[in-house]
Parts: C-alpha cells; sequence; structure tokens
C-alpha cells in the first residue's frame, strides 16, 4: 500500500497543505514457472491469425533475384559480406543522394553463413539480416576512421566496400580508400549500420560522430539492391577480390 504524508504549512493566516507521495525502486524480482499440461488450441484466434500469416509466408516465399554462385560468410572476406557491404554502400548514395566513400557489415551482424546458388526470396534476407539496422552516414576524420579500422583488424575483418586494407598485427595497414592511400587530414563519408554508429560491437570511436539518419532499413535496402539485378536481366555473381587481406 502506497502512503502519502501531509505537510502543513502556515503564511500570514493561510494553510497550505502538500501531499509528497515517496518513489519506490525494484530491489529484486521473484517469479516461478508453472507447468501447463493439456493445453487446448483457441481456434477462433488462430482462424484470425491465419490470413495474416498466410499473406507472410506468401511475402516471404517471394523470389526477388538469383545467386550464380554460393557465397559464404568469411573472414577476412566472404563473398557474402562483399555482397551486403556493396549493397550498404550502392544504397547509402541512393537514399542519401550523396557519395559514400566507404561502407562496413560488422561481421557479427550477418546471421547465415552460406547462401547456396539459385533463387533468393524475401525470406532469405531477412535469415541474412534479421535486425531492424538503419542506414547511416557519418563524415569521420581520417584519424578516427583509422582508428576504427584497427579495432576491425582487431576482430579479424569485416565486410567493406570501396576501401582495400591489409592486416597486420590487429592493425590496419595499405589503406586505400577509392585507390588513394588513407589520409589521416581528410574527412571521409561512411556508410554504416546506426547500431555500429552508436558504438556497437564496441566501435565508442563512432559514437560521438553526427550521423545522417532518413530511417532506410539496411534489410529493404538488400532486398531492393537484389532485386535491381534481377530487373536487370542479370543473376548475382560475386568474388573474393582481396578487399581485406592478411598480411603474410
Amino acid at each position: 500500500m502506497t502512503k502519502h504524508i501531509l505537510k502543513l504549512f502556515f503564511s500570514t493566516g493561510i494553510l497550505f497543505i502538500v501531499s509528497c507521495k515517496p518513489a519506490f525502486k525494484t530491489t529484486s524480482v521473484q517469479y516461478k514457472d508453472y507447468k501447463i499440461d493439456n493445453a487446448t488450441v483457441d481456434t477462433s484466434y488462430t482462424s484470425f491469425l491465419r490470413p495474416y500469416a498466410d499473406s507472410v509466408n506468401r511475402s516471404m516465399n517471394n523470389v526477388i533475384a538469383t545467386l550464380a554462385v554460393d557465397i559464404e560468410k568469411k573472414q577476412p572476406e566472404g563473398t557474402l559480406g562483399n555482397l551486403m557491404a556493396d549493397a550498404m554502400k550502392v544504397m547509402a548514395e541512393k537514399y542519401y543522394n550523396t557519395s559514400v566513400d566507404a561502407a562496413f557489415v560488422n561481421y557479427g551482424g550477418i546471421r547465415l553463413p552460406v547462401v547456396k546458388a539459385g533463387a533468393i526470396t524475401k525470406g532469405k534476407v531477412f535469415e541474412m539480416m534479421p535486425f531492424d539496422n538503419i542506414i547511416v552516414l557519418q563524415k569521420i576524420p581520417g584519424k578516427v576512421l583509422k582508428e576504427f579500422l584497427d579495432h576491425v583488424a582487431s576482430r579479424g575483418g569485416w565486410p567493406v566496400s570501396g576501401i582495400t586494407m591489409q592486416i597486420k598485427n590487429n592493425k590496419a595497414e595499405n589503406v586505400l580508400i577509392n585507390g588513394k592511400p588513407l589520409n589521416l587530414s581528410t574527412t571521409y563519408m561512411i556508410a554504416n549500420s546506426d547500431y555500429v554508429a552508436n558504438g556497437g560491437d564496441k566501435s565508442d570511436m563512432l559514437r560521438a560522430i553526427p550521423q545522417l539518419n532518413n530511417g532506410s532499413l539496411f534489410r529493404d535496402a538488400l532486398i531492393e539492391y537484389f532485386a535491381s539485378f534481377t530487373n536487370a536481366g542479370k543473376q548475382i555473381t560475386v568474388t573474393i577480390e582481396n578487399r581485406v587481406t592478411n598480411a603474410q
């Protein structure tokens, strides 16, 4: 039961009454598991949901593109990552109507190890990228970008587009952006997920940098990018391009 405390104040013959309500903070939570046997299905409820479920299932089975080769998630570079990073860069330029120097996809955010050659459905893209990550842009000073690339190197390498680098002693070496050496005094336009830009996956060096964010979901960008191959009458093919390599 919540108790109220009344405080009385007198001033020039006027009585003031103030009610003070204390604040409470949870210090512990207790719960208990219950086992339910012989549960019955509410057929009216399932019947109500069935049209929506059928609609979602049909949508997830829609073929949006055809993959010419198997692609896989690998480090320091993989064909699946290359495809997704290219989608990040191309669609970021489209959605924000500006040039993007480089794009990144955090390795841990890719949730399929392999995508086999053949039809790519909308549902497959949801498996590939199940998170509602948003594509954001950041203008990053070269010095901070080098710090971020060192972080990427220390994690074994992430999918990148517009950039090549080598990993040596967990640091990024021989970095080229648009074919030119990384300049610590230059500012670069970078496309990333809002998760990473907000410091996710220990990318704390990006957290304080302002973002351009128009709410475009990366998963939607993947679907649109893949479909663009179909619209052009092409299959998707991806190769290893030595974007990220381990220095010998």
